[in-house]
């Protein structure tokens, strides 16, 4: 049996690991505690920060906030630990999103077939969002199949549309692109998260920092977010993107906080493989936070019923790592 002084360390170590997720926005929105001297671990959303504007349900929150949990449970894995997730344990609270519980691996059960949680540990710190061009070569269809698997092993769908529905989501990424424009509280809410050295800016352990903005874009085939859009990063290049973006949407058969939370899980599942699979990878939001074109983005006939994230995989540069808050900001010991 650990000490507390172990346990707290390996809790310590495993939201150092849980925090390298995606967020929207480079937001952060999770909180963890642990009650020290039991190998529990609860999950929080943090209120402080929601975005208004662009996530007003707080549906990204909980995409970011279960990426994380999914984090958490590779690093557990990756300890020797199993990891027992309940969520949404307490109705009164729905910012406790999740509770988790470390248990040691059962030695008489036979090992579960197929992919293993400690595989992916390696790509914690590999991934990141790349917003620059990628290749026109084609992701064989084994390496599809693979990313398809493992949105399943979460309970979700990943769908790699057909060249038709690609064409209207890319459409529906610049509709999206048109309604931000229009829209001051939005982009005032974007600009918020973008770190360029301005002296008025949050600070620089989280948002989006300019040297991840990647190239302007020649045209307007790659739905990479230009956290840019009033050209006001000097000295910034512009690039030729990829003719055909190869995209992939995530998605659920219904559409509760719960559905989100699996959703967030899946989706990190979904980056972590493609980056073991040499892959680089983006996220898409902008249609999804409209309702009006989150709704378009489904395909006709589909068993999945509400889209999640789009994803933008191909061959190119991995992006480059983004700040992340101190441990000691994001998790308590009680």
């Amino acid at each position: 049996m650990p000490t507390t002084d172990e346990l707290v360390e390996t809790v310590t170590a495993l939201v150092e690991d849980a925090v390298t997720a995606p967020s929207m926005h480079n937001a952060q929105p999770w909180r963890f505690i642990h009650r020290a001297g039991t190998r529990s671990l609860a999950l929080y959303g943090d209120p402080t920060r929601t975005l208004p504007a662009g996530d007003p349900e707080g549906r990204g929150l909980r995409l970011g906030c279960g990426a994380a949990l999914f984090n958490l449970r590779v690093a557990a894995a990756h300890h020797g630990w199993d990891a027992a997730v309940e969520l949404l344990p307490d109705p009164r609270d729905p910012w406790h999103l999740a509770d988790v519980v470390l248990q040691e691996p059962d030695p008489v059960e036979p090992e579960t077939p197929g992919p293993v949680l400690a595989d992916l540990h390696p790509a914690l710190p590999k991934r990141h969002t790349s917003r620059f061009p990628f290749s026109d070569e084609r992701i064989p269809g084994e390496i599809l199949d693979g990313l398809r698997g493992a949105a399943l092993l979460e309970g979700c769908r990943l769908i790699v549309p057909g060249s038709w529905h690609s064409d209207a989501v890319l459409d529906l990424v610049r509709d999206a692109e048109l309604f931000e424009s229009a829209d001051a509280a939005l982009r005032e809410e974007i600009a918020s998260w973008t770190r360029t050295g301005r002296a008025d800016e949050g600070p620089a352990t989280e948002g989006v920092p300019s040297y991840a903005f990647g190239p302007r874009q020649y045209g307007v085939t790659a739905p990479a977010r230009d956290f840019d859009p009033e050209r006001g990063l000097p000295g910034r290049i512009s690039a030729d993107f990829e003719e055909r973006p190869q995209i992939a949407l995530l998605g659920t058969l219904d559409d509760s906080p719960a559905d989100w939370l699996r959703a967030g899980q899946a989706m990190e599942r979904v980056l972590l493989q493609a980056t073991l699979d040499g892959l680089s990878t983006s996220l898409m939001s902008q249609p999804l936070e409209w309702p009006e074109l989150r709704a378009l983005t489904r395909e006709p006939g589909s068993p999945t019923g509400f889209v999640h994230m789009l994803f933008r995989f191909g061959y190119g540069p991995r992006g480059t790592r983004t700040p992340r808050r101190p441990v000691g900001e994001v998790l308590t010991v009680e």
